[in-house]
């Protein structure tokens, strides 16, 4: 598309320290089946989103090995590898998948290490540069399963690791045993649940990726008062706030729609006005 805007509109973050990637990603969950099981319905045009996300500066991919599961680690290596050297794949470990629309958290070391020896092979990797607990499993203590992760980086096989669905206590309970680079929790303009784990990470330089990040924009008239202003989407303007709302976030919305894989990436561009974060942000 002639002159659509490029990830490397949104400006980049340094995640660790040695992973820099522009600011606006994308979520890998989309690509697969109804329910975020089995295959999509045009696995070559899931391929043909992750190709056209690279060509228009994506380089920060998330997914997770409940992703279909493995659909999606799968499609991202049939589409992408071998990977250009700037892209970082994140994954996740942790939750099991019984059937459609279910999930269910596995926080057992055992279990951890075999997820994430079994994402290095889909994903055709030596390591995985960011590996993130999915969710906290109330059967296993914490301190258990982040350290199963201690140890898959000590002998090489992630780099860095990120927590997931985690509230504040337990965010801080896995920063005493290693060094946390991401958290990735629900958060957009309708849900601010997460705020004060968004807040902990600005004060520590850890990267706050939020999920669902366009959600309810229908319900919200400010919201759709600015997009018709602006001949933008409100889903445009969504990102385009979180983007503004902190330096340490990295929105990463999914599709397995082109289009609407280049409306997104079109937020980075979009520079929203003083008045119009206020107005979104609200009291």
């Amino acid at each position: 598309m002639a002159g659509q805007v490029s990830a490397a509109a949104a400006g980049t973050i340094s995640i660790g320290g040695d992973l820099t990637v522009n600011r606006l990603g994308l979520g890998a969950m989309r690509i697969t089946g109804t329910g975020i099981w089995g295959d999509p319905p045009d696995p070559d045009q899931a391929r043909a989103v992750l190709r056209r996300a690279v060509e228009l500066d994506v380089n920060f991919i998330d997914t997770a090995d409940s992703y279909g599961p493995e659909v999606s680690e799968n499609l991202i290596a049939e589409a992408l590898s071998p990977y250009p050297d700037d892209l970082v794949i994140a994954t996740k470990g942790g939750l099991e998948r019984p059937g459609p629309g279910q999930w269910s958290p596995n926080g057992h070391p055992a279990h951890l290490r075999e997820a994430c020896e079994a994402s290095l092979r889909r994903l055709r990797l030596e390591q995985i540069a960011l590996y993130q607990f999915h969710r906290p499993d109330p059967r296993v203590p914490l301190e258990d399963s982040i350290g199963a992760l201690v140890e898959l980086k000590a002998e090489g096989k992630i780099r860095h690791i990120g927590v997931s669905n985690v509230t504040l206590d337990q965010l801080q309970r896995a920063e005493k045993l290693t060094p946390v680079v991401s958290v990735q929790n629900r958060y957009n303009i309708a849900d601010r649940g997460s705020e004060e784990v968004l807040e902990a990470c600005e004060s520590e330089g850890i990267a706050f990726l939020p999920w669902a990040p366009i959600q309810d924009t229908s319900r919200q008239s400010a919201l759709r008062r600015i997009a018709e202003g602006r001949a933008v989407t409100p889903a445009q303007v969504v990102l385009a706030w979180l983007l503004n709302r902190s330096p340490l976030i990295v929105p990463i919305p999914g599709t397995g729609s082109l289009e609407h894989l280049e409306d997104n990436v079109a937020a980075a561009g979009l520079l929203l006005s003083p008045a119009e974060v206020a107005e979104l942000t609200g009291p």
